[in-house]
């Protein structure tokens, strides 16, 4: 295992470890993101955690660093299980510049979340990134408003919540 995956392993889901620090690393030294990309595919649940939230934290100020791991993100890294793992991949698909092909293949993935995943967290971020794409694609809104408007009927308070928010900004209200 490489140097910088090693600060990732230990202890337990609960703690993000040395997360931070790997950011940072990676901020400083952008070649590591493949290592760290590679860590989200370990067979250790706690390095593919951490590596997710480490990528989706350098993601968000530098989307340019994941673009070209769009492929992997969305035929490799999203077919993982792991609840940790996906409320991050949620996230990183706005980020990424996607074509029309890719992009409803990631709205398939977000569906199969939402019907499948019982983390309440991952159905409000894929709630949230099928919001990001109807507003670039004012097509996919009267979908993506009827698919929050089905989660909000049966989900927690915090899917409700969000996706009242989400349904309003599509609305333009």
């Amino acid at each position: 295992m490489s140097q910088i995956l090693q600060k990732l392993k230990g202890g337990d889901l609960r703690s993000i470890g040395r997360a931070d620090e790997v950011v940072q690393d990676i901020l400083n030294k952008p070649a590591l993101f493949a290592e760290v990309f590679d860590g989200m595919l370990d067979d250790d649940s706690c390095v593919r955690m951490r590596s997710a939230d480490a990528l989706e934290k350098v993601s968000v100020e530098h989307p340019e660093y994941l673009q070209p791991f769009k492929t992997r993100l969305i035929k490799e890294v999203a077919k993982i299980e792991q609840q940790e793992v996906r409320w991050h991949v949620t996230q990183m698909f706005s980020y990424i510049k996607v074509t029309d092909k890719e992009r409803d293949d990631i709205m398939e993935i977000l569906g199969f979340y939402l019907n499948h995943e019982e983390s309440n967290i991952v159905k409000v971020f894929s709630m949230q990134t099928m919001a990001d794409f109807a507003e670039k694609d004012k097509r996919l809104r009267p979908a993506v408003i009827k698919t929050i408007k089905k989660c909000m009927k049966t989900g927690s308070p915090a899917i409700v919540g969000r996706g009242e928010k989400l349904i309003r900004k599509l609305k333009g209200k």
